[in-house]
């Protein structure tokens, strides 16, 4: 953890043999806690959802700008979305 950064402590959901195999991470001195693994993870996806959305901005714009309906429906199908953030299934 960077010295004066603010924090907040929260509640979260962990499937119990990811916390097992973090826990072993934490014992063999891998990561320095549950808490500091689950930080550095956090900030890995943020990072990760950040550069694959400046991906697609830049494929779009390559590829004559945003995707149609037709488009979205194709690629939810291809990666098995259901719903979209913000749409609720009909």
């Amino acid at each position: 953890m960077v010295t004066g950064m603010a924090t907040r402590k929260v509640t979260i959901t962990l499937d119990q043999a990811q916390l097992a195999r973090i826990q072993a991470l934490v014992q063999a001195g891998s990561a320095a806690s549950v808490s500091g693994f689950v930080q550095h993870a956090v900030s890995v996806a943020l990072d990760d959802v950040a550069g694959w959305g400046a991906m697609l901005a830049e494929a779009l714009r390559e590829t004559g700008g945003p995707m149609t309906d037709d488009e979205r429906a194709w690629a939810d199908g291809i990666l098995g979305v259901t719903t979209r953030p913000g749409k609720s299934a009909a």
